[in-house]
């Protein structure tokens, strides 16, 4: 069931605006683009900003663009607001009418929905800037693993638009619309990738396998061993995820044939660093070990694209206070179980105090799939409070005086 929005001038103002943002999000979700490629996104994200009275600086990080407004009231503060703007590839399979027109991509994460809400704040405290201090409005790219924020700040983002804190907001499609969850400290998980490459000398199958190094049964050992790890190595209290993602060997055209080498790839999620070098260390010296026990060689591969997203405390109680404004304290979880899934926002909480939530995109009949799945799709009916919530934050953070 979807909590009905707040009957205020501001829900009338956006029943108004609902038409105008739902056409804008459905356009964007139309016209997928991937990272750093985003740029249809982010022209008309800055033609709509220009359109609306904002300063708008476009190019950052590559297809960044940053909008800044200066409140009516005195104040100095100041504070950014972060949307992503990038697509999946991913072959789009809602048969919406408004579906993915490009082929082997799609909108799968909801930041078409993200960027429109981020638009509509915008829109609406442009045209009542009753703060003191100036927000940014960050649109960013390249969220999905390639370090869409990190390569913003490698530009100048807090140098060219200095913020004295920053907050960032994702849809939750197993979240009723109308409520929001958040917790201080580690939210989010950093999400790794890894490679193991295994070499022997292959061999004739059936006539000579004792001749031969069989790497099969080594990247079998070497999985099973990888389940030790997080259920030996890694404390109770703690939390680790290893998933193998691929495992390449071999020709099934030549099923006789035993291969010289085997490949295993896939993901690790950890919430500390102490946590993530303890699993990257067991991982190379499992893949070590056994391949030095079977007569093989062995390359190891890990990579770190993302770090854990680390909430600040202050910041994190403003905006749960702010989100229990909007829809009541019973609708908002401020100790939200952590998520192993990856945000690249974390660099930009690296960098400034800050905090991100997320927010409801499920209801009834209307409830999405589950992100970066072929048939999700953002709902529509969260976008209001999306951008209540934005104006909401400006408006506590910069209030009368902006102090």
């Amino acid at each position: 069931m979807t909590d009905a929005p707040p009957n205020d001038d501001l829900a009338v103002r956006l029943d108004a605006l609902q038409p105008e943002l739902v056409a804008i999000r459905r356009d964007i979700h139309a016209h997928p683009e991937t990272a750093f490629e985003e740029s249809r996104t982010a022209a008309l994200v800055a033609g709509k900003l220009r359109e609306w009275g904002l300063e708008v600086t476009e190019g950052l990080g590559g297809t960044g663009v940053v909008a800044t407004l200066k409140g009516r009231r005195p104040g100095q503060r100041a504070i950014g607001l972060r949307a992503d703007m990038d697509a999946l590839f991913i072959p789009e399979a809602t048969g919406k009418p408004y579906a993915s027109t490009v082929e082997g991509k799609m909108h799968a994460c909801g930041h078409d929905g993200h960027t429109t809400m981020l638009l509509g704040a915008a829109r609406v405290l442009a045209e009542d800037p009753d703060f003191g201090g100036t927000v940014a409005f960050i649109f960013q790219p390249a969220e999905e693993g390639l370090k869409g924020a990190p390569a913003m700040i490698e530009d100048g983002l807090f140098d060219r638009f200095p913020v004295d804190a920053v907050y960032g907001m994702h849809n939750m499609p197993d979240l009723p619309v109308g409520r929001f969850a958040i917790r201080p400290g580690p939210f989010m998980a950093a999400g790794d990738r890894w490679k193991v490459t295994f070499r022997g000398t292959g061999g004739h199958g059936g006539a000579a396998p004792h001749l031969s190094v069989d790497l099969t049964v080594l990247q079998a050992q070497y999985i099973l061993a990888l389940q030790t790890i997080v259920s030996r190595n890694v404390a109770a209290v703690d939390s680790a995820v290893i998933s193998v993602g691929a495992v390449q060997g071999g020709a099934l055209g030549s099923t006789n044939v035993m291969p010289a080498e085997v490949v295993l790839g896939g993901t690790s999620r950890t919430f500390t660093p102490a946590i993530r070098e303890l699993v990257e260390r067991r991982m190379r010296e499992l893949a070590e070990g056994l391949a030095a026990l079977a007569g093989a060689t062995v390359e190891f591969e890990y990579n770190k694209p993302g770090i854990p997203l680390v909430n600040h405390a202050e910041q994190t109680r403003i905006a749960a206070e702010v989100a229990a404004g909007l829809v009541g304290g019973d609708k908002v979880d401020e100790n939200a179980v952590p998520t192993t899934g990856g945000e690249d926002f974390a660099y930009m909480l690296e960098r400034k105090p800050g905090a991100f939530i997320f927010m409801g995109n499920g209801a009834g009949g209307a409830t999405s799939e589950g992100l970066h799945t072929p048939n999700y799709d953002f709902n529509d009916d969260a976008i209001p409070y999306g951008i209540r919530y934005w104006v909401s934050l400006v408006r506590r953070e910069m209030g009368e005086t902006g102090a």
